[in-house]
């Protein structure tokens, strides 16, 4: 007898095989099931509560998989790439989860019969290859700067499309606009964190503003704020890290003085400290103080008697986007500030948003920004429209930078699908069932499309393999009137880059899955013999 062959610690699972394959494949399958009724304008919204109790409520496929607690390592991967996909573009998140998940679902069966991985994976860079070189090819360019108005009307389509599936579909075209604005108002690098998204509840979702500037809500203020002046043209700003305030001193300081006036000054000094701050403060000339400490009452009325507005404990992001818009430098000692390191704006103003005060600066001269106000119902209805617009504000940005569009609602999938069938006739050998494979894998966009709004999905993909074997290439599902429709003329349509990376990332995420054959899963600690479990027992303690 052979001594067994002990090589990894007691209690470390491993799993190998055809079994573990497909086993990760049917915890993909179960993540897709997750997020496949969110798709298109018609999905569904998800509930999630999570341990805390806080609930969301959300219809983007990358928010659904970060609050799902998922552990299983493969599937782990779909929620990467719905992470990538959200970062890299902002859009397709869900599709992105549901291709990768219908790919390895097609191929399935082969797995079961024995065809080796590593054929699989070659037919699906091969169908990837072909699909990146189609989406190129008829990705429609929109000539850069031709007419402003031209360039709008497409990116106010493409930010209607991404919003046409969420929960504010009813106002796309109004919040259309509104993004487009702010993102034509920034620089030419489009930086994100230029765009301040600020949410008070109360009012209709039609009251949302954007400003054109910084704006945020009003800080806590003491007494004497009352008599500070609300609105300045041509103001100078004191951005600050400093506290404005008399310290409570230590309770068991102990100073020993033999007459009053020596306790006097000791009470002075203090005083005088803080005066000097605030004079040289009046001294540079500022008209609005905004400090990211304390600003305390005798600093607020100190300032309200001389004309002067100011704010503490400022929330660091708003700090800094006041800093880059207006210019100047953050101070942390009151002794040198003069003329060359404040802010300034054409014009500040404090005004009433719904329940809310809120500090707005505007004409700032050094960088562009923006802030979007967003008025609405509940807490989490305005969470996703904050997400929503995040999501139409990537494409945007997108948009511009890589101005190719494809047409959306399924059509592009539909047209990749029968041209990768067409190619998997002109091959011999086991890929060419594969690569026909893949194809079918395409189609699952246009039909959950189907799915979600309740059609008849089968009919529907009949009448799109028809049209597209006739070559209406932009052929794809129309929502509305229930049938199929030319999508690029209903101008449902969509950056190629999204589809590009889409493809890309489900490709590669497949091929990962594919590609493992054995999980081996380390003990937990505390589940291995010797290895912290329960408390041992001391020394020589009867059982």
């Amino acid at each position: 007898m052979q001594p067994q062959i002990l090589l990894l610690k007691e209690g470390t699972d491993t799993s190998q095989g055809k079994p573990q394959l497909i086993s990760n494949i049917n915890a993909c399958q179960s993540i897709v099931d997750a997020v496949r009724t969110t798709l298109g304008p018609r999905g569904m919204d998800k509930l999630i509560v999570d341990s805390n109790g806080k609930a969301t409520i959300s219809n983007d496929g990358a928010t659904i998989m970060k609050l799902l607690d998922i552990v299983h390592p493969a599937a782990k991967t779909l929620v990467d790439i719905a992470k990538s996909q959200d970062a890299e573009v902002g859009d397709g998140t869900t599709s992105v989860v549901l291709l990768a998940g219908e790919i390895l679902k097609q191929l399935k069966g082969y797995v079961e019969e024995g065809v080796h991985p590593r054929i699989l994976i070659k037919a699906i860079r091969k169908s990837l290859q072909l699909c990146m070189e189609k989406i190129n090819e008829m990705a429609v360019h929109i000539e850069k700067q031709s007419e402003d108005d031209q360039q709008r009307a497409l990116l106010e389509k493409c930010a209607a499309t991404a919003l046409s599936s969420k929960l504010i579909h009813q106002q796309k075209d109004f919040f259309a606009k509104m993004v487009v604005d702010a993102v034509l108002s920034l620089d030419d690098l489009l930086p994100l964190n230029m765009i301040g998204i600020k949410k008070v509840s109360g009012g209709s979702l039609e009251e949302s503003q954007l400003v054109a500037g910084v704006a945020f809500k009003k800080t806590f203020s003491y007494a004497g704020f009352e008599m500070a002046p609300k609105s300045y043209n041509n103001c100078k700003i004191a951005l600050l890290n400093i506290e404005l305030e008399l310290k409570a001193e230590r309770d068991n300081a102990e100073i020993r003085v033999d007459n009053v006036k020596e306790y006097q000054k000791v009470v002075d000094a203090e005083w005088q400290i803080l005066y000097k701050k605030l004079n040289k403060i009046h001294e540079s000339g500022a008209n609005v103080v905004l400090s990211k400490l304390p600003i305390g009452d005798v600093a607020t009325q100190y300032f309200a008697d001389r004309d002067m507005f100011c704010a503490g404990r400022l929330p660091e992001e708003d700090l800094k986007r006041t800093l880059k818009a207006c210019g100047g430098a953050v101070m942390t000692t009151a002794n040198d500030i003069n003329a060359s390191v404040l802010g300034q704006c054409e014009y500040f103003e404090e005004r009433q948003i719904g329940s809310e005060r809120f500090n707005i600066f505007q004409g700032c001269p050094n960088a562009r920004t923006c802030t979007l106000i967003l008025r609405g119902g509940a807490e989490q209805f305005l969470e996703e429209t904050e997400r929503s617009l995040h999501d139409a504000i990537m494409i945007v940005r997108r948009t511009i930078k890589h101005d190719s569009v494809v047409a959306g609602g399924g059509a592009i999938e539909m047209h990749l699908s029968k041209i990768l069938r067409d190619y998997s006739r002109t091959i011999a050998g086991k890929e060419q069932l594969l690569i026909a494979a893949i194809a079918k894998a395409l189609e699952v966009i246009p039909r959950q499309l189907c799915d979600n709004a309740g059609f008849d999905a089968t009919n529907i993909l009949n009448k799109l393999r028809q049209k597209h074997a006739q070559g209406g290439q932009w052929y794809g599902v129309d929502i509305t009137k229930e049938d199929i429709s030319d999508n690029f003329r209903e101008c449902v349509w969509e950056p190629s880059i999204i589809k590009i990376n889409a493809l890309t990332a489900a490709a590669e995420a497949a091929c990962m899955i594919l590609s493992v054959d054995e999980t081996i899963k380390g003990p937990k600690a505390g589940d291995a013999p010797g290895a912290g479990g329960p408390m041992g027992r001391g020394m020589g303690r009867p059982m």
